[in-house]
């Protein structure tokens, strides 16, 4: 019984089908049609992670290669700046290993942010600002 509803208790002056006899066809028709309709508004409501005929992946499987493609991604990019760092100033090793820390974090920061733990970023959204334009601008 869902939670509020009252109990199903037939109403004074209906009858109650005996014990062995089978109710009328017509109840268990009115009875059968209030079941669809019930369960199709239950199913419209309802949206489902992977429709039918759609092809690819379901929707999990689909984040966890973008989460851990965008992980790699910072982790790659530290590790190529820190050997070029490297080449250029020679201080082999100190470049990558300070450039593999940052691409880490930079990767960790990336799967925070598409999860949504962590507000995006708001550098570039409506330009740099300087103290001297706005609306307190003196004359």
């Amino acid at each position: 019984m869902a939670k509020g509803d009252k109990p199903d208790k037939p109403e004074r002056g209906t009858r109650i089908p005996e014990q062995g006899s089978s109710p009328e066809p017509s109840d268990l028709e009115i009875r059968r049609r209030n079941l669809q309709e019930k369960l199709a508004r239950y199913n419209s409501a309802k949206k489902p992670d992977h429709e039918e005929g759609e092809s690819g992946p379901p929707k999990g499987m689909a984040q966890a290669i973008r989460l851990s493609s965008e992980f790699l991604a910072g982790v790659v990019v530290g590790v190529i700046l820190g050997l070029g760092i490297d080449q250029l100033a020679g201080t082999s090793p100190w470049g990558l290993i300070i450039f593999l820390f940052l691409g880490f974090s930079a990767g960790v920061l990336n799967i925070l942010r598409s999860v949504g733990a962590v507000a995006p970023s708001q550098i570039g959204k409506n330009g740099a600002s300087r103290q001297d334009e706005g609306p307190n601008k003196p004359e």
